[in-house]
C-alpha cells in the first residue's frame, strides 16, 4: 500500500473534509508527518495568489509542514458545480498524471498523506473519467464517509458496493451526522455496521464547532496505522 488514504463520501457535503481534517489530526497526535491534498476543487474564490478553495486551504492549513497550495489543489475551479463542467467552462483538462505527480511530492515529504475527492464516488472528472477512476489511478485503500441522514443506507452500500467492485481496499467507513434532527440514527448505525463489510472508524455527532481536535475525539485509525 501507498502511504495515504483517499476519502471519499456518499455525496456532496456529506462532511468529507471535517473527516480528513479529524484524521490527519489524529496521525499527527501519533507523531506522524501528515499532508492533506483535495486534487479537484469546484468553488473557489479569486485571490492576489489565484483561485482558493476553503476546503483545500483547510487541508494545506493542517498540514504538519508548508506545502505549496498549487500541490494540494492542482485543479481549483470557480463556479461551485459538478467539476467536469467547470472543466468544461474553464477549458481545462484534468491530467490525472499531473495528479499523480502532485501526489508522489506530497508523499515523498511525509508518512501519510490522505487525499480528499471531490462529491460522491462517481461523480464525472471529464467525458469518459470519474472519481473513482483517479482513486484507481492513485492506488490508495479508501475510507468512506457516511452524511447521516435520511437516504444515507441505501448511498453507503452502494457507494461501498462500487468501491469495492474496483479492486480498492474499503479501509473503513465513517458516518457524520449532517441532520441534527435524523430519526433513528442509531438504528440508521447499526445497520450501515451489519452490511458494510468494513470497520466502523467512528461516528461524529453534530458538531457546532467541528474542528479539527473536536473531530478527531470521535475517530479512530485504520488497523495499518
Amino acid at each position: 500500500m501507498r502511504n495515504g488514504y483517499f476519502i471519499t463520501g456518499t455525496d456532496t457535503d456529506c462532511g468529507k473534509t471535517r473527516v480528513t481534517l479529524g484524521l490527519m489530526r489524529l496521525l499527527q497526535a501519533r507523531g506522524h508527518q501528515v499532508l492533506g491534498m483535495k486534487p479537484v476543487a469546484a468553488g473557489a474564490v479569486q485571490t492576489a495568489d489565484g483561485l482558493r478553495n476553503d476546503d483545500a486551504l483547510r487541508l494545506q492549513a493542517q498540514a504538519s509542514r508548508p506545502v505549496a497550495y498549487e500541490r494540494v489543489n492542482p485543479y481549483c475551479f470557480h463556479p461551485p458545480i459538478a467539476p467536469h463542467l467547470a472543466a468544461a467552462q474553464a477549458a481545462c483538462e484534468i491530467d490525472f498524471a499531473r495528479i499523480k505527480g502532485c501526489f508522489e511530492q506530497l508523499a515523498a515529504a511525509a508518512d501519510r498523506v490522505l487525499v480528499e475527492g471531490v462529491g460522491g464516488w462517481r461523480v464525472p472528472l471529464g467525458a469518459d473519467r470519474t472519481l473513482a477512476d483517479l482513486a484507481v489511478s492513485l492506488g490508495l485503500p479508501v475510507i468512506l464517509v457516511v452524511g447521516l441522514r435520511l437516504g444515507c443506507i441505501n448511498h453507503a452500500l452502494l457507494s461501498a458496493e462500487a468501491i469495492r467492485a474496483r479492486g480498492l481496499p474499503l479501509a473503513g467507513w465513517i458516518g457524520n451526522q449532517v441532520d441534527p434532527a435524523m430519526c433513528e440514527r442509531e438504528a440508521n448505525i447499526a445497520t450501515l455496521q451489519q452490511w458494510i463489510d468494513a470497520p466502523c472508524l467512528g461516528v461524529i455527532p453534530y458538531l457546532a464547532d467541528p474542528s479539527a481536535g473536536a473531530v478527531s475525539e470521535f475517530l479512530r485509525l485504520p488497523t495499518d496505522c
